[in-house]
Protein backbone atom coordinates (compact mmCIF):
# COMPACT_ATOMS: atom_id res chain seq x y z
CA UNK A 1 0.00 0.00 0.00
CA UNK A 2 1.17 3.25 -0.58
CA UNK A 3 -0.01 6.53 0.48
CA UNK A 4 1.25 10.56 0.19
CA UNK A 5 0.46 13.23 2.82
CA UNK A 6 1.86 16.62 2.20
CA UNK A 7 2.79 18.44 5.69
CA UNK A 8 2.02 21.52 3.81
CA UNK A 9 -1.08 20.95 2.34
CA UNK A 10 -7.87 18.36 5.04
CA UNK A 11 -33.69 7.38 11.34
CA UNK A 12 -33.37 5.42 13.53
CA UNK A 13 -36.95 4.82 14.15
CA UNK A 14 -37.79 5.23 17.38
CA UNK A 15 -37.69 1.67 18.66
CA UNK A 16 -40.69 0.04 20.68
CA UNK A 17 -39.14 -2.48 23.61
CA UNK A 18 -38.51 -5.82 23.25
CA UNK A 19 -38.52 -5.45 19.48
CA UNK A 20 -36.75 -8.43 17.74
CA UNK A 21 -34.79 -7.38 14.02
CA UNK A 22 -33.49 -10.32 12.24
CA UNK A 23 -31.74 -9.57 8.91
CA UNK A 24 -31.06 -11.77 6.19
CA UNK A 25 -28.13 -11.69 4.88
CA UNK A 26 -28.69 -10.03 1.49
CA UNK A 27 -28.33 -6.44 -0.01
CA UNK A 28 -31.34 -4.76 -2.08
CA UNK A 29 -29.54 -2.69 -4.26
CA UNK A 30 -26.65 -4.85 -5.53
CA UNK A 31 -24.03 -3.75 -8.00
CA UNK A 32 -24.34 -4.17 -11.59
CA UNK A 33 -24.39 -7.54 -13.27
CA UNK A 34 -20.86 -7.96 -14.31
CA UNK A 35 -17.34 -6.35 -13.11
CA UNK A 36 -16.15 -2.75 -13.11
CA UNK A 37 -12.09 -2.99 -12.71
CA UNK A 38 -11.94 1.26 -12.01
CA UNK A 39 -14.61 3.36 -11.15
CA UNK A 40 -13.89 7.03 -10.59
CA UNK A 41 -15.82 9.60 -9.08
CA UNK A 42 -15.92 13.13 -9.04
CA UNK A 43 -15.00 15.65 -5.55
CA UNK A 44 -15.41 19.48 -5.43
CA UNK A 45 -13.16 19.40 -2.41
CA UNK A 46 -11.13 16.34 -2.55
CA UNK A 47 -8.78 15.85 0.22
CA UNK A 48 -11.12 14.50 3.10
CA UNK A 49 -8.07 13.44 5.79
CA UNK A 50 -6.24 10.23 6.21
CA UNK A 51 -9.24 7.57 6.28
CA UNK A 52 -8.96 5.96 9.72
CA UNK A 53 -11.41 5.88 12.25
CA UNK A 54 -9.24 9.34 13.88
CA UNK A 55 -7.55 10.89 11.06
CA UNK A 56 -10.61 11.60 9.09
CA UNK A 57 -11.86 14.89 8.70
CA UNK A 58 -15.44 14.59 10.65
CA UNK A 59 -17.00 15.89 7.49
CA UNK A 60 -19.69 13.33 5.61
CA UNK A 61 -17.51 12.53 2.81
CA UNK A 62 -14.24 11.90 5.36
CA UNK A 63 -16.77 9.25 7.30
CA UNK A 64 -17.47 8.25 3.48
CA UNK A 65 -13.78 7.49 2.70
CA UNK A 66 -12.97 5.65 5.72
CA UNK A 67 -16.35 3.62 6.13
CA UNK A 68 -15.03 1.73 2.48
CA UNK A 69 -12.20 0.60 4.87
CA UNK A 70 -13.98 -0.12 7.85
CA UNK A 71 -17.21 -1.85 8.88
CA UNK A 72 -19.76 -1.11 11.81
CA UNK A 73 -22.17 -3.41 13.04
CA UNK A 74 -25.10 -2.37 11.19
CA UNK A 75 -24.90 -0.77 7.92
CA UNK A 76 -27.91 0.66 5.46
CA UNK A 77 -28.81 0.75 1.93
CA UNK A 78 -31.19 2.33 0.20
CA UNK A 79 -34.71 0.86 1.63
CA UNK A 80 -33.03 0.60 5.34
CA UNK A 81 -30.53 -1.31 7.64
CA UNK A 82 -28.89 -4.26 6.46
CA UNK A 83 -26.43 -6.60 8.03
CA UNK A 84 -22.61 -5.47 8.29
CA UNK A 85 -20.40 -7.24 10.98
CA UNK A 86 -23.70 -7.94 12.99
CA UNK A 87 -26.09 -10.79 10.52
CA UNK A 88 -28.84 -9.80 13.58
CA UNK A 89 -29.40 -8.03 16.21
CA UNK A 90 -32.29 -8.68 18.74
CA UNK A 91 -32.96 -5.08 21.35
CA UNK A 92 -34.08 -7.33 24.63
CA UNK A 93 -34.68 -4.19 26.52
CA UNK A 94 -34.78 -0.53 26.26
CA UNK A 95 -30.91 -0.17 27.26
CA UNK A 96 -29.69 -3.87 26.40
CA UNK A 97 -28.87 -4.89 22.42
CA UNK A 98 -27.61 -8.88 21.68
CA UNK A 99 -25.97 -8.74 18.60
CA UNK A 100 -25.09 -12.25 16.64
CA UNK A 101 -21.79 -11.85 14.44
CA UNK A 102 -20.80 -12.70 10.79
CA UNK A 103 -18.66 -16.17 11.19
CA UNK A 104 -15.40 -16.11 8.73
CA UNK A 105 -15.15 -12.79 8.67
CA UNK A 106 -11.03 -11.57 8.45
CA UNK A 107 -9.45 -8.62 8.64
CA UNK A 108 -6.95 -7.18 5.95
CA UNK A 109 -4.22 -8.95 7.26
CA UNK A 110 -5.88 -12.62 7.39
CA UNK A 111 -6.44 -12.21 11.45
CA UNK A 112 -10.44 -13.22 12.27
CA UNK A 113 -12.78 -11.24 13.53
CA UNK A 114 -14.47 -11.91 16.48
CA UNK A 115 -16.79 -10.93 19.80
CA UNK A 116 -13.71 -9.49 21.62
CA UNK A 117 -13.22 -7.56 18.66
CA UNK A 118 -16.28 -5.49 19.60
CA UNK A 119 -15.57 -5.45 23.41
CA UNK A 120 -12.18 -4.26 22.58
CA UNK A 121 -13.65 -1.01 20.64
CA UNK A 122 -16.29 -0.46 23.61
CA UNK A 123 -13.49 -0.07 25.92
CA UNK A 124 -11.54 1.38 24.07
CA UNK A 125 -13.87 4.31 22.67
CA UNK A 126 -14.19 5.11 26.10
CA UNK A 127 -10.98 6.10 26.62
CA UNK A 128 -10.25 7.28 22.95
CA UNK A 129 -13.47 8.60 22.13
CA UNK A 130 -14.38 8.86 18.28
CA UNK A 131 -15.51 12.35 17.40
CA UNK A 132 -18.90 11.62 16.29
CA UNK A 133 -19.82 9.44 18.80
CA UNK A 134 -21.06 9.62 22.45
CA UNK A 135 -18.70 7.33 23.95
CA UNK A 136 -20.42 7.27 27.29
CA UNK A 137 -23.95 6.30 25.48
CA UNK A 138 -22.43 2.25 25.89
CA UNK A 139 -21.90 1.64 29.59
CA UNK A 140 -20.17 -1.77 28.57
CA UNK A 141 -19.84 -4.93 26.37
CA UNK A 142 -20.15 -8.36 27.52
CA UNK A 143 -18.59 -11.02 25.11
CA UNK A 144 -21.04 -14.33 25.46
CA UNK A 145 -19.13 -16.50 22.91
CA UNK A 146 -17.00 -15.96 20.31
CA UNK A 147 -19.85 -14.74 17.77
CA UNK A 148 -22.06 -12.89 20.43
CA UNK A 149 -21.62 -10.04 22.04
CA UNK A 150 -24.51 -7.98 24.00
CA UNK A 151 -24.11 -4.35 24.41
CA UNK A 152 -25.47 -2.33 27.53
CA UNK A 153 -26.69 1.27 27.20
CA UNK A 154 -26.05 3.29 30.22
CA UNK A 155 -29.44 4.53 29.32
CA UNK A 156 -31.99 4.33 26.75
CA UNK A 157 -30.85 5.90 23.65
CA UNK A 158 -33.71 6.09 20.70
CA UNK A 159 -31.16 6.60 17.75
CA UNK A 160 -28.76 3.71 18.94
CA UNK A 161 -28.83 1.42 16.01
CA UNK A 162 -27.99 4.14 13.65
CA UNK A 163 -25.86 6.79 15.38
CA UNK A 164 -24.10 4.13 17.24
CA UNK A 165 -24.33 0.48 15.97
CA UNK A 166 -24.54 1.99 12.38
CA UNK A 167 -21.55 4.67 12.93
CA UNK A 168 -19.07 3.34 14.94
CA UNK A 169 -16.31 2.08 13.22
CA UNK A 170 -15.06 -1.50 14.42
CA UNK A 171 -11.16 -1.99 15.28
CA UNK A 172 -9.03 -4.81 15.24
CA UNK A 173 -7.63 -5.57 18.67
CA UNK A 174 -4.46 -7.30 17.67
CA UNK A 175 -3.43 -3.64 16.33
CA UNK A 176 -5.10 -1.20 18.45
CA UNK A 177 -4.22 -2.27 21.20
CA UNK A 178 -1.18 -0.64 21.90
CA UNK A 179 -1.90 2.21 20.22
CA UNK A 180 -1.92 5.49 22.94
CA UNK A 181 -2.60 8.10 20.52
CA UNK A 182 -4.85 7.36 17.83
CA UNK A 183 -4.93 10.59 16.15
CA UNK A 184 -1.35 10.58 15.41
CA UNK A 185 -1.75 6.63 14.30
CA UNK A 186 -1.04 6.92 10.65
CA UNK A 187 0.63 4.21 9.49
CA UNK A 188 -0.29 1.11 6.95
CA UNK A 189 -1.38 -0.43 9.81
CA UNK A 190 -3.88 2.07 10.91
CA UNK A 191 -5.85 1.03 7.44
CA UNK A 192 -6.71 -2.81 8.70
CA UNK A 193 -9.90 -2.97 8.52
CA UNK A 194 -12.37 -5.92 7.84
CA UNK A 195 -14.83 -3.71 4.76
CA UNK A 196 -14.39 -4.23 0.90
CA UNK A 197 -11.97 -2.26 -0.05
CA UNK A 198 -8.36 -1.40 1.11
CA UNK A 199 -5.76 1.94 0.47
CA UNK A 200 -4.02 1.94 -2.27
CA UNK A 201 -2.51 5.52 -2.76
CA UNK A 202 -3.53 8.75 -0.82
CA UNK A 203 -2.30 12.26 -1.89
CA UNK A 204 -3.69 14.90 0.61
CA UNK A 205 -2.23 17.67 -1.68
CA UNK A 206 -4.24 16.62 -5.23
CA UNK A 207 -6.80 15.48 -2.97
CA UNK A 208 -6.73 12.16 -4.73
CA UNK A 209 -7.80 8.28 -3.16
CA UNK A 210 -7.42 5.29 -4.94
CA UNK A 211 -9.18 1.38 -3.17
CA UNK A 212 -8.33 -1.81 -4.00
CA UNK A 213 -11.17 -4.44 -3.45
CA UNK A 214 -10.75 -7.12 -0.52
CA UNK A 215 -11.21 -10.12 -2.16
CA UNK A 216 -12.17 -12.21 0.67
CA UNK A 217 -15.02 -9.78 1.88
CA UNK A 218 -17.20 -11.45 4.05
CA UNK A 219 -19.96 -10.39 2.21
CA UNK A 220 -19.04 -11.31 -1.23
CA UNK A 221 -16.12 -9.90 -3.34
CA UNK A 222 -17.05 -6.71 -4.83
CA UNK A 223 -17.96 -6.23 -8.20
CA UNK A 224 -15.56 -3.11 -8.43
CA UNK A 225 -12.27 -4.09 -8.41
CA UNK A 226 -10.64 -0.40 -7.89
CA UNK A 227 -12.54 2.60 -6.66
CA UNK A 228 -10.89 6.09 -7.30
CA UNK A 229 -11.94 9.89 -5.66
CA UNK A 230 -10.56 12.67 -8.02
CA UNK A 231 -10.48 16.64 -6.99
CA UNK A 232 -12.95 18.06 -9.96
CA UNK A 233 -14.79 21.87 -10.15
CA UNK A 234 -17.95 22.46 -9.69
CA UNK A 235 -17.83 24.07 -13.05
CA UNK A 236 -15.59 21.07 -14.58
CA UNK A 237 -17.85 18.20 -13.58
CA UNK A 238 -20.51 18.01 -16.25
CA UNK A 239 -17.77 18.17 -18.78
CA UNK A 240 -15.45 15.48 -16.81
CA UNK A 241 -18.81 13.45 -17.06
CA UNK A 242 -19.04 13.88 -21.06
CA UNK A 243 -14.91 13.19 -21.43
CA UNK A 244 -14.89 10.27 -19.10
CA UNK A 245 -12.38 11.24 -16.55
CA UNK A 246 -15.16 10.28 -14.10
CA UNK A 247 -17.87 8.18 -13.98
CA UNK A 248 -19.94 10.06 -11.37
CA UNK A 249 -19.94 13.64 -10.20
CA UNK A 250 -22.64 15.94 -7.97
CA UNK A 251 -23.40 18.60 -10.84
CA UNK A 252 -25.49 21.46 -11.01
CA UNK A 253 -29.23 21.90 -12.11
CA UNK A 254 -28.72 23.23 -15.19
CA UNK A 255 -26.97 20.31 -16.67
CA UNK A 256 -29.36 17.86 -15.80
CA UNK A 257 -31.27 18.12 -19.21
CA UNK A 258 -27.55 17.52 -21.47
CA UNK A 259 -26.56 15.00 -19.20
CA UNK A 260 -29.39 12.95 -19.33
CA UNK A 261 -29.87 13.08 -23.16
CA UNK A 262 -26.39 12.22 -23.62
CA UNK A 263 -27.17 9.03 -21.66
CA UNK A 264 -26.46 9.75 -18.38
CA UNK A 265 -28.56 8.83 -15.23
CA UNK A 266 -29.30 11.69 -13.07
CA UNK A 267 -30.03 11.05 -8.94
CA UNK A 268 -32.02 13.43 -6.97
CA UNK A 269 -31.55 13.36 -3.19
CA UNK A 270 -35.10 12.18 -2.43
CA UNK A 271 -35.41 14.01 0.87
CA UNK A 272 -33.66 17.40 2.59
CA UNK A 273 -30.89 16.22 3.60
CA UNK A 274 -28.28 19.48 4.02
CA UNK A 275 -28.27 22.36 4.74
CA UNK A 276 -27.09 26.22 4.56
CA UNK A 277 -27.21 27.63 7.88
CA UNK A 278 -25.48 31.05 9.61
CA UNK A 279 -23.32 30.44 12.53
CA UNK A 280 -23.87 33.16 15.50
CA UNK A 281 -21.32 34.02 17.71
CA UNK A 282 -24.08 34.12 20.97
CA UNK A 283 -20.95 34.53 23.65
CA UNK A 284 -20.21 37.72 21.99
CA UNK A 285 -22.02 41.23 22.39
CA UNK A 286 -24.38 41.94 20.97
CA UNK A 287 -24.89 38.38 19.21
CA UNK A 288 -25.56 37.33 22.83
CA UNK A 289 -28.92 38.96 22.77
CA UNK A 290 -31.61 37.14 21.08
CA UNK A 291 -33.15 40.29 20.29
CA UNK A 292 -30.03 40.60 18.04
CA UNK A 293 -30.81 37.05 16.41
CA UNK A 294 -33.94 37.74 15.93
CA UNK A 295 -33.66 40.92 13.69
CA UNK A 296 -31.13 38.67 11.19
CA UNK A 297 -33.72 36.16 11.12
CA UNK A 298 -36.14 39.01 10.04
CA UNK A 299 -33.84 40.79 7.67
CA UNK A 300 -32.65 37.79 5.83
CA UNK A 301 -34.48 37.19 2.77
CA UNK A 302 -34.46 33.33 3.16
CA UNK A 303 -36.67 32.28 0.02
CA UNK A 304 -34.48 34.61 -2.08
CA UNK A 305 -31.48 32.97 -1.36
CA UNK A 306 -32.95 29.91 -2.67
CA UNK A 307 -34.29 31.69 -5.80
CA UNK A 308 -31.15 33.45 -6.61
CA UNK A 309 -28.05 30.92 -5.34
CA UNK A 310 -29.77 27.71 -5.80
CA UNK A 311 -31.89 28.86 -8.55
CA UNK A 312 -34.93 27.95 -7.12
CA UNK A 313 -33.92 24.20 -6.75
CA UNK A 314 -33.91 24.16 -2.98
CA UNK A 315 -36.44 24.87 0.11
CA UNK A 316 -36.37 27.63 2.73
CA UNK A 317 -34.45 27.43 5.83
CA UNK A 318 -37.11 26.55 8.89
CA UNK A 319 -36.17 28.66 12.09
CA UNK A 320 -37.39 25.09 13.60
CA UNK A 321 -34.00 23.99 11.95
CA UNK A 322 -35.73 20.63 10.64
CA UNK A 323 -36.82 21.05 6.80
CA UNK A 324 -40.33 21.15 6.26
CA UNK A 325 -40.57 18.09 4.28
CA UNK A 326 -39.13 15.94 7.24
CA UNK A 327 -41.30 13.62 8.85
CA UNK A 328 -40.48 15.16 12.70
CA UNK A 329 -41.16 18.83 11.39
CA UNK A 330 -43.12 21.18 13.81
CA UNK A 331 -45.48 23.50 11.00
CA UNK A 332 -45.86 25.69 14.25
CA UNK A 333 -42.70 27.30 13.10
CA UNK A 334 -44.12 28.36 9.95
CA UNK A 335 -45.24 31.75 10.73
CA UNK A 336 -41.52 32.28 12.39
CA UNK A 337 -39.86 35.14 11.25
CA UNK A 338 -40.98 36.07 7.41
CA UNK A 339 -39.19 38.44 5.82
CA UNK A 340 -39.81 42.06 7.37
CA UNK A 341 -37.22 44.89 7.53
CA UNK A 342 -38.94 47.07 9.81
CA UNK A 343 -39.75 44.55 12.34
CA UNK A 344 -35.65 43.70 12.19
CA UNK A 345 -35.18 47.51 12.62
CA UNK A 346 -37.39 48.12 15.89
CA UNK A 347 -35.62 45.15 17.20
CA UNK A 348 -31.91 46.84 16.94
CA UNK A 349 -33.43 50.05 17.88
CA UNK A 350 -35.43 48.34 21.10
CA UNK A 351 -32.15 47.01 21.97
CA UNK A 352 -29.75 50.05 21.36
CA UNK A 353 -27.72 48.56 18.68
CA UNK A 354 -24.40 50.51 18.08
CA UNK A 355 -23.47 50.20 14.22
CA UNK A 356 -20.39 48.59 15.05
CA UNK A 357 -18.91 46.03 12.24
CA UNK A 358 -19.99 42.28 12.20
CA UNK A 359 -17.71 40.05 10.36
CA UNK A 360 -19.32 37.06 8.11
CA UNK A 361 -16.75 33.92 7.51
CA UNK A 362 -17.20 32.39 4.02
CA UNK A 363 -15.44 29.59 2.32
CA UNK A 364 -13.23 31.14 -0.53
CA UNK A 365 -13.91 29.51 -3.81
CA UNK A 366 -17.10 28.30 -4.02
CA UNK A 367 -18.88 30.39 -5.95
CA UNK A 368 -22.33 29.42 -3.75
CA UNK A 369 -20.88 30.65 -0.55
CA UNK A 370 -19.45 33.94 -2.26
CA UNK A 371 -23.30 34.95 -3.42
CA UNK A 372 -25.26 33.66 -0.42
CA UNK A 373 -22.99 36.23 1.42
CA UNK A 374 -23.36 38.91 -0.97
CA UNK A 375 -26.92 38.56 -0.30
CA UNK A 376 -26.71 38.28 3.35
CA UNK A 377 -24.33 41.50 3.85
CA UNK A 378 -27.15 43.24 1.31
CA UNK A 379 -30.10 42.47 3.68
CA UNK A 380 -28.14 43.01 7.07
CA UNK A 381 -27.09 46.61 5.75
CA UNK A 382 -30.75 47.39 4.95
CA UNK A 383 -31.18 47.51 8.68
CA UNK A 384 -28.30 49.01 9.68
CA UNK A 385 -25.45 46.30 10.31
CA UNK A 386 -22.20 46.56 8.66
CA UNK A 387 -20.82 43.60 7.16
CA UNK A 388 -17.09 42.88 6.62
CA UNK A 389 -16.82 39.65 4.31
CA UNK A 390 -13.51 37.42 4.92
CA UNK A 391 -12.62 34.94 2.86
CA UNK A 392 -10.71 31.70 3.87
CA UNK A 393 -10.64 27.99 3.73
CA UNK A 394 -13.31 25.63 5.40
CA UNK A 395 -10.89 24.63 7.99
CA UNK A 396 -9.41 27.55 9.20
CA UNK A 397 -13.58 28.38 9.24
CA UNK A 398 -13.85 25.35 11.11
CA UNK A 399 -11.02 26.27 13.26
CA UNK A 400 -12.26 29.68 14.18
CA UNK A 401 -15.51 28.57 14.74
CA UNK A 402 -14.47 26.07 17.45
CA UNK A 403 -12.41 28.57 19.13
CA UNK A 404 -15.42 31.22 19.12
CA UNK A 405 -13.04 33.67 17.02
CA UNK A 406 -15.92 34.75 15.05
CA UNK A 407 -18.97 36.60 14.68
CA UNK A 408 -21.30 34.93 11.94
CA UNK A 409 -19.97 32.50 9.57
CA UNK A 410 -21.49 30.71 6.65
CA UNK A 411 -22.31 26.88 7.40
CA UNK A 412 -23.11 23.77 5.40
CA UNK A 413 -23.23 20.39 5.92
CA UNK A 414 -25.61 17.10 5.70
CA UNK A 415 -27.33 14.86 8.19
CA UNK A 416 -30.58 16.27 8.22
CA UNK A 417 -32.45 13.12 7.58
CA UNK A 418 -33.45 10.09 9.99
CA UNK A 419 -32.99 10.29 13.43
CA UNK A 420 -34.47 14.02 15.02
CA UNK A 421 -31.52 13.28 17.39
CA UNK A 422 -29.58 15.56 14.77
CA UNK A 423 -31.02 18.59 16.29
CA UNK A 424 -29.73 17.95 19.67
CA UNK A 425 -26.34 17.20 18.43
CA UNK A 426 -26.54 20.49 16.12
CA UNK A 427 -27.44 22.40 19.25
CA UNK A 428 -25.96 21.46 22.51
CA UNK A 429 -22.92 19.36 21.09
CA UNK A 430 -19.63 21.13 22.60
CA UNK A 431 -17.02 19.52 20.40
CA UNK A 432 -18.19 19.98 17.06
CA UNK A 433 -17.94 23.15 14.42
CA UNK A 434 -21.43 22.24 13.20
CA UNK A 435 -23.11 22.66 16.79
CA UNK A 436 -24.30 25.89 18.08
CA UNK A 437 -23.14 24.36 21.09
CA UNK A 438 -26.34 26.66 22.76
CA UNK A 439 -27.21 25.51 26.62
CA UNK A 440 -28.61 28.93 27.48
CA UNK A 441 -31.82 28.01 27.45
CA UNK A 442 -32.81 25.76 30.37
CA UNK A 443 -35.90 24.19 28.75
CA UNK A 444 -34.28 23.83 25.65
CA UNK A 445 -31.31 21.80 26.67
CA UNK A 446 -33.69 19.47 29.16
CA UNK A 447 -35.81 18.93 26.13
CA UNK A 448 -34.10 17.91 23.55
CA UNK A 449 -31.51 15.57 26.48
CA UNK A 450 -35.23 13.74 27.12
CA UNK A 451 -36.22 13.24 23.21
CA UNK A 452 -33.58 10.79 22.91
CA UNK A 453 -34.02 8.63 25.98
CA UNK A 454 -38.05 8.62 25.03
CA UNK A 455 -38.73 5.44 23.72
CA UNK A 456 -42.38 5.88 22.72
CA UNK A 457 -42.71 8.16 18.97
CA UNK A 458 -45.42 9.61 20.02
CA UNK A 459 -44.74 11.54 23.37
CA UNK A 460 -41.11 11.81 21.34
CA UNK A 461 -42.30 13.71 18.79
CA UNK A 462 -44.01 16.14 21.18
CA UNK A 463 -40.46 16.83 22.56
CA UNK A 464 -39.15 17.23 19.04
CA UNK A 465 -42.20 19.71 18.40
CA UNK A 466 -41.18 21.88 21.74
CA UNK A 467 -37.37 21.65 20.93
CA UNK A 468 -38.52 23.33 17.33
CA UNK A 469 -40.44 26.22 18.54
CA UNK A 470 -37.74 27.07 21.35
CA UNK A 471 -34.64 26.75 18.86
CA UNK A 472 -36.91 29.26 16.36
CA UNK A 473 -37.26 31.78 19.76
CA UNK A 474 -33.97 31.54 20.53
CA UNK A 475 -32.26 31.71 16.97
CA UNK A 476 -29.00 29.52 18.32
CA UNK A 477 -28.03 29.66 14.52
CA UNK A 478 -30.22 30.61 11.28
CA UNK A 479 -30.93 28.56 8.62
CA UNK A 480 -31.46 29.94 5.31
CA UNK A 481 -32.23 26.57 3.14
CA UNK A 482 -31.89 23.07 2.16
CA UNK A 483 -30.35 22.87 -0.78
CA UNK A 484 -31.74 20.22 -3.58
CA UNK A 485 -28.83 18.00 -4.90
CA UNK A 486 -27.72 15.70 -8.09
CA UNK A 487 -25.86 13.30 -8.94
CA UNK A 488 -25.06 12.22 -12.52
CA UNK A 489 -23.64 8.77 -13.21
CA UNK A 490 -22.86 6.68 -16.01
CA UNK A 491 -24.69 3.48 -15.15
CA UNK A 492 -22.36 1.24 -14.52
CA UNK A 493 -22.85 0.96 -10.91
CA UNK A 494 -26.44 1.13 -9.20
CA UNK A 495 -25.40 4.68 -7.05
CA UNK A 496 -28.31 5.72 -4.39
CA UNK A 497 -28.96 7.90 -1.51
CA UNK A 498 -28.93 5.88 1.04
CA UNK A 499 -31.91 5.39 3.46
CA UNK A 500 -31.45 8.38 6.03
CA UNK A 501 -27.97 8.78 4.60
CA UNK A 502 -24.37 7.21 5.81
CA UNK A 503 -24.03 6.74 8.86
CA UNK A 504 -24.97 9.74 11.20
CA UNK A 505 -26.73 10.79 7.95
CA UNK A 506 -24.54 11.80 5.54
CA UNK A 507 -26.51 12.58 2.34
CA UNK A 508 -24.20 11.44 -0.99
CA UNK A 509 -24.88 8.82 -3.51
CA UNK A 510 -21.33 8.80 -3.83
CA UNK A 511 -19.89 6.12 -1.33
CA UNK A 512 -22.19 3.56 -0.34
CA UNK A 513 -20.04 0.67 -0.18
CA UNK A 514 -22.64 -1.73 -0.74
CA UNK A 515 -23.58 -0.34 -4.18
CA UNK A 516 -19.50 -1.33 -5.23
CA UNK A 517 -20.12 -4.72 -3.71
CA UNK A 518 -21.98 -7.77 -5.67
CA UNK A 519 -23.60 -10.22 -3.22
Amino acid sequence: MKWKISLGAAIGLPLAAGLLIMMAFSVAAAVAESEVEVYTMGDTTGDWGYPSPYAHYVRGPGIVRMSLIFDTLVWKDDEGRVPALAESWVMEDDDVFLFNLHKGVTWHDGEPFDADDIVFCIDYYKEHPYPLVDSNIIDHAEKLDEYTVRLYLSNPYAPFLDQVAGTLPILPEHIWKDVDDPADFIEDDALIGTGPYTLEDYDKVQGTYQYRAYEDYYLGSPSVKEIRYIKISTSYAAAALMQGAVNAAEIQPEMIDPLRQSGFEILTLPEHMSIYKLMINHRSDPLSDKRFRQALAYAIDRQKLVDITARGYGLAGSPGFIPSDNAWYNPEVDDYYPHDVQKARDLLREMGYDGRDIELLIVGGRVTDERISELIKEDLESIGINVVLRTMDSNTIDSKVKAWDFDLALNSHGGLVGDPNILAFLTTSWDHFNSARYLEDDELTDVLEAQVAEMDEDARGDLIDRAQVLYAEDVPSLPLYYPDSFVAHDGQVNLYYTWSGIALGTPTALGNKLSFVGV
